[in-house]
């Protein structure tokens, strides 16, 4: 019988798309595979985030083996086009899941979030173990939201696979401290099985204040700008970023500068574009050298999550803006990002709190040498605790671990 190779991925974005949740995957695996593991992956074919030329349905990257499969990919900026665009990736699949029992482990992602249904089927037919990463936590971040009503028939249906799937894994990544303490209360599944790997992001090396070629340069360069990049969906507070636009509306030194997805992102340029509100502006998503010269030009970062989300998911931008040494604002509950901030890497507040907020970025920019501590504490975090480098070995040890291999 042929040996059974170690680790299949299973997630809807890979490599080449832009985005956190295919570039993350692709770290681990070229970690995983450098480390001496057989690392595969069958993911989806890219299309929503990615613009380059056709990619082809297989192919070897980097020593490690990618099929990717075509699915319905309608728009996910309303309920109808992710459920039909979730429950189609998984039908993909699930149609292969012959391929399953070719490995020792299978790791998978809570995007799309009926994805883990598939994994634990796996399990009880082909014995292979199970690492779930929990990017995000069903149904409860959908219905502290309003996304999903209690009750519902989607809602029901993700409770019944976490009631299903929990029991079976075998680790549990969770981003934060926060997320494993409320999987621990509220999953079937020994705490002992859930190891905290926060996300992370690629180090450019030290922040670069040379603007010379910069395309925001020349617009924003002589203001205090204060940016907003990723997600601005269901489960970010755009509303207190929005009212603090509002009050800062006259200060001509002060600028908002968004960019990413997300379902509120055209009510937000709508809210501008009628309001007239000259100090702020919404582009695209932003990946490459037009993200690097964002982070460059960037004075402050935002980063919000709706009251009741905190541990139900991390907003992964933060390690950006922690490499490029930018101050933090966080308007969010009691969380890891929080405690690092409160160690002096920016300031954080409550949901609501608009008017703090636009007092507190008026400090910021009267405050160079307040800037510039907050600056040097954030890339000193993110060299301790937030590259590639760190995180992506704690995923080696993990599988070391699992799958009984003494480390090399």
């Amino acid at each position: 019988m042929k040996p059974k190779k170690d680790v299949l991925f299973l997630c809807q974005f890979f490599h080449p798309e832009y985005i956190s949740s295919a570039q993350l995957p692709f770290d681990t695996a070229k970690a995983l595979q450098k480390s001496g593991l057989t690392v595969d992956v069958l993911c989806g074919y890219p299309r929503e985030y990615y613009s380059g030329p056709p990619v082809p349905d297989e192919e070897v990257i980097e020593g490690i083996s990618v099929q990717r499969l075509h699915y319905l990919q309608p728009s996910r900026s309303h309920t109808l086009g992710r459920l039909i665009n979730y429950f189609s990736f998984t039908l993909s699949v699930f149609l292969h899941m012959g391929r399953l029992k070719q490995y020792r482990a299978v790791l998978f992602y809570s995007n799309p979030p009926v994805l883990p249904w598939v994994a634990s089927w796996a399990k009880k037919r082909f014995g292979c173990k199970l690492v779930f990463v929990s990017y995000d936590l069903y149904p409860e971040l959908a219905l502290q939201t309003g996304a999903l009503k209690p009750g519902s028939s989607v809602s029901r249906l993700m409770k019944h696979i976490n009631e299903a799937v929990y029991p079976k894994l075998d680790a549990v990544v969770a981003l934060s401290s926060e997320m494993k303490a409320f999987l621990t209360g509220n999953r079937t599944i020994d705490p002992k099985k859930i190891t905290v790997i926060p996300n992370w992001y690629a180090d450019n090396g030290e922040p670069c204040r040379d603007l010379t070629g910069n395309r925001f340069a020349r617009e924003l360069g002589n203001k205090f700008v204060v940016s907003y990049f990723g997600n601005m969906g269901t489960v970010q507070d755009v509303d207190t970023i929005l009212d603090a636009i509002r009050l800062l509306r006259d200060d001509r030194s002060i600028f908002f500068l968004f960019a990413g997805h997300g379902n509120k992102m055209e009510a937000l340029k709508k809210a501008i574009s009628e309001e007239n509100l000259r100090n702020a502006k919404v582009l695209d998503f932003l990946h490459g050298k037009d993200y690097r010269d964002a982070l460059q030009i960037s004075s402050a970062a935002l980063i919000s999550l709706e009251a009741g989300t905190t541990g139900l998911c991390v907003p992964s931008k933060t390690y950006s803006y922690m490499m490029e040494g930018i101050p933090l604002i966080a308007i969010m509950d009691d969380s890891d990002i929080v405690s690092d901030i409160r160690s002096g890497a920016g300031v954080s507040l409550k949901n609501g709190e608009s008017q703090r907020l636009a007092a507190l970025i008026r400090g910021m920019a009267a405050d160079p040498q307040g800037r510039e501590a907050m600056s040097r504490k954030c890339r000193e975090l993110y060299l301790g605790h937030y590259t590639p480098e760190i995180c992506t070995g704690q995923y080696v040890s993990l599988f070391r671990q699992l799958l009984g291999r003494e480390e090399t």
